[in-house]
């Protein structure tokens, strides 16, 4: 058993990623950190709860046991910016998305940073290649979907409220064009507001990974927390999350039946 994620195995050429709902803080990470930052408000909140269906359907799922403040896994090793030009929260952040500075005095050092990435960052990548690699020689095809929720409302990162799905393909490069329309288009028939490379593209695990050329095909999907999460009292919402997950069944279905065209 891993200390750093949890892995279900399935035999769908389908990876759910889940990087940003661990909790997990060691304690010597935490004990230097601030009330606010031993808080994790920038978890992605039961995503890996809200997804618990995919298991039923055959997907395999990676979901990380360690908070993002620890080291964030949709972030490059070296730590290269995503959105030039916007705020970057970094590989081991050292401010919450508002602001809130996470460690009582000092910094992150190279040193310590390059130790976390090789104890808690590349064990998930090592993972998500392998079982990406396992995929293409089974199916000839690997889809990897990387699963995100945000509150709806961060002002530090960008205007107004967030779309409910927020689709993210790098600009079309990491996945095939009929393969995100496919995609694209359940979530734009669904209850809920949808876009398509808006705020959110798709961090480094879509960019890295997603190489339709080699038949990998690779989106992220971030979800405005309203829709399944109550953002007011904190909590799962069991009578929101369930219509959420039909849309999200119905997207997946659409992303695996797209595949095999």
């Amino acid at each position: 058993m891993s200390e750093v994620f949890d892995f279900v195995a399935g035999d769908l050429p389908l990876l759910i990623s889940v990087p940003h709902d661990g909790r997990d803080l060691p304690s010597k990470i935490r004990d230097r950190m601030t009330p606010a930052g031993q808080a994790i408000p920038d978890t992605d909140w039961d995503v890996a709860r809200l997804y618990e269906f995919v298991e039923d359907m055959g997907a395999c799922m990676l979901v990380a046991k360690n908070s993002r403040y620890v080291v964030d896994l949709n972030r490059s090793a070296d730590d290269e910016v995503l959105y030039p030009g916007q705020l970057v929260t970094g590989l081991c952040p050292e401010h919450t998305f508002g602001g809130d500075a996470i460690y009582r005095s000092g910094v992150v050092s190279e040193g310590e940073q390059r130790g976390r990435v090789e104890t808690y960052w590349r064990p998930y990548h090592e993972k998500l290649q392998q079982t990406l690699d396992a995929m293409c020689t089974t199916h000839g095809v690997a889809l990897l979907w990387d699963a995100h929720s945000i509150p709806s409302k961060v002002p530090r990162l960008f205007d107004g409220e967030l779309p409910v799905l927020n689709i993210g393909s790098n600009s079309g490069k990491s996945c095939g064009a009929d393969i995100e329309s496919a995609v694209a288009a359940v979530a734009t028939a669904s209850d809920y507001n949808a876009v398509l490379n808006g705020r959110f593209k798709g961090g480094f695990i879509t960019r890295n990974y997603g190489k339709p050329s080699k038949g990998v095909h690779a989106l992220q999907l971030e979800i405005a927390q309203r829709a399944y999460w109550n953002e007011g009292l904190g909590r799962f919402d069991d009578a929101s999350a369930e219509p959420l997950r039909d849309t999200l069944k119905n997207m997946l279905i659409a992303f695996l039946d797209a595949a095999k065209k």
